[in-house]
C-alpha cells in the first residue's frame, strides 16, 4: 500500500462519514453508449467469475477496515455497475452481509444499489428490503422503443416503470429512475412520454442525463461513420428546460444540476458526499476511492484485481495526493453543481470578480453571501465553472 494512502487513512477524523461505494463489473451485454469499467461473460470468459469477484471484494473490505484505523462507521453504500441485480437479492444480500462483518453502519445509513429493470422482480425487492437496503436507483433511459433501441437498451419501454412500481410496493420509500435525454433520433414528444412514464409512478428521485458520446463506444463509431448525428447542444439545452419545468410542475425540485428530488430526505446523501468531497473507500474492481486528500484506483480487469488481493497486496493501480490548489477547484466544480452552490468567503478576489462577470451574464446569483447558480447558469454550469476558476 502507498504510504500516502496509509498515511491518510490513519490520520482521519473518526467522527467523519464514511461512504463505501462496491463496484460490481458484470452485465448481461453492453450499452452502445457506456464506457463503464463492465465486462460481459463473454469478454471475461474463465478469466474472473462473481464468485472470484466477491472473494476478493471480501479481501478488500477486510484490508479497508484493517487500514482505517480508528474504524470508522459507514454512514453510506451505494452498490453500482455494471449490473449489480444480475447478483440476485440473495447475491446482494451477501454482499451487504460482508460489509457488516467489517464496518459498523450508523443509524439510518443509506443503503443503494442500482438496477437493471429486466433482471428484477418483486419477489427481488422483498429480499432487498428485508437484507437492509434502503433506496433503489432504475435504469430507465427512455420510454420510446426507438430511442431504448438506438442506446442498444435490452428492457422493453414499461419495464422499468412496472419494477419502480414493484420497489414502492415492497416498502422501499427512496425510488430513483434514471433517464437520458438527447439520443439521436429523440424527439419532444419522445421525452414527454418518458416524463409521463416516471410521473405515474410512486419515486421520489429523478437523475437525467444529457447524452455523452464517448471514444471508445458503439455510439460513437456509429457516430463517426455518419450513421447517427451527434447530440446537438442547443436540442439539449432545450430538452433540460422541458424537463426540469415538467419536474417542477409535479413537486420536484433540483439539487444537483442532473438531479431532482420529492420530499424530505429523498436526495442520494452518497452522491452528496462526493460532491462535497468527503471521505468514501471504492471497493471493487476499477473502483476510485478519496480519503483525506488523498486518492487512488483499483486496477480494471476483475481477474487482476481478483490475482492482487489474493497474493496479499493492494489492489490499487496508481494514486494521487491532492494539493491544496487541486482541492480548491475541485470544491468549485462540484460544489456549484448543487443548489446551495458554496460560500463567497471560499473565492479569491480575482475568483469574485470573474464571478460578478458570470453574474451579469445571467448565470450566476451572488446576492448573498453565496454563489449559486441560476437557471440559466444550470445549462452552462461547465462554462461558468471555467470562467470561475480561469478565464
Amino acid at each position: 500500500m502507498p504510504a500516502e494512502v496509509h498515511a491518510a487513512c490513519e490520520a482521519v477524523d473518526p467522527a467523519a462519514p464514511l461512504g463505501l461505494y462496491l463496484h460490481v463489473p458484470f452485465c448481461a451485454s453492453r450499452c452502445g453508449y457506456c464506457d463503464f469499467n463492465t465486462y460481459t461473460a463473454g469478454e471475461l470468459g474463465s478469466s474472473a467469475s462473481p464468485e472470484s469477484w466477491f472473494t476478493a471484494v471480501e479481501r478488500e473490505l477486510a484490508l479497508a477496515a484493517a487500514t482505517m484505523r480508528p474504524t470508522r462507521p459507514v454512514s453510506t453504500i451505494f452498490v453500482g455497475g455494471g449490473t449489480p441485480s444480475l447478483l440476485g437479492a440473495d447475491g446482494l444480500a451477501r454482499l451487504l452481509d460482508a460489509v457488516r462483518r467489517h464496518f459498523d453502519l450508523t443509524d439510518g445509513a443509506e443503503v443503494t444499489t442500482e438496477s437493471n429493470p429486466e433482471s428484477t422482480s418483486p419477489e427481488f425487492f422483498d429480499g432487498l428490503l428485508r437484507a437492509g437496503f434502503t433506496r433503489i436507483s432504475l435504469g430507465m433511459q427512455s420510454a420510446a422503443p426507438h430511442v431504448l433501441a438506438t442506446l442498444d437498451r435490452t428492457h422493453t419501454p414499461g419495464r422499468a416503470v412496472a419494477a419502480a412500481r414493484e420497489a414502492a410496493s415492497a416498502g422501499f420509500v427512496h425510488v430513483n429512475l434514471d433517464l437520458i435525454y438527447g439520443t439521436p433520433g429523440e424527439t419532444d414528444a419522445d421525452l414527454d412520454l418518458s416524463l409521463d412514464a416516471v410521473l405515474s409512478t410512486p419515486v421520489d428521485h429523478v437523475s437525467a442525463y444529457a447524452l455523452i458520446v464517448e471514444d471508445g463506444t458503439a455510439l460513437a463509431r456509429r457516430v463517426r461513420r455518419g450513421e447517427l448525428p451527434a447530440p446537438d447542444d442547443d436540442v439539449l439545452a432545450d430538452r433540460y428546460l422541458r424537463l426540469d419545468r415538467r419536474l417542477r410542475d409535479a413537486g420536484f425540485d433540483w439539487y444537483e444540476v442532473s438531479n431532482w428530488s420529492r420530499g424530505d430526505g429523498a436526495e442520494c446523501r452518497h452522491n452528496q458526499a462526493y460532491w462535497h468531497s468527503h471521505d468514501w473507500w471504492g471497493v471493487g474492481p476499477g473502483a476510485h476511492s478519496h480519503v483525506n486528500g488523498v486518492r487512488w484506483w483499483n486496477l480494471k480487469h476483475p481477474a487482476r484485481y481478483a490475482q492482487s488481493l489474493g497474493g496479499g497486496r493492494f489492489p490499487a493501480d496508481d494514486h494521487e495526493v491532492l494539493a491544496a490548489g487541486d482541492k480548491h477547484v475541485e470544491a468549485v466544480m462540484l460544489r456549484l453543481r448543487c443548489r446551495e452552490g458554496l460560500s463567497a468567503d471560499e473565492l479569491g478576489a480575482d475568483e469574485l470578480r470573474r464571478a460578478h462577470r458570470a453574474r451579469v451574464e445571467g448565470h450566476l446569483a451572488t446576492d448573498t453571501d453565496r454563489v449559486r447558480l441560476t437557471d440559466a447558469g444550470r445549462l452552462v454550469a461547465d462554462r461558468v465553472v471555467r470562467q470561475i476558476l480561469w478565464e
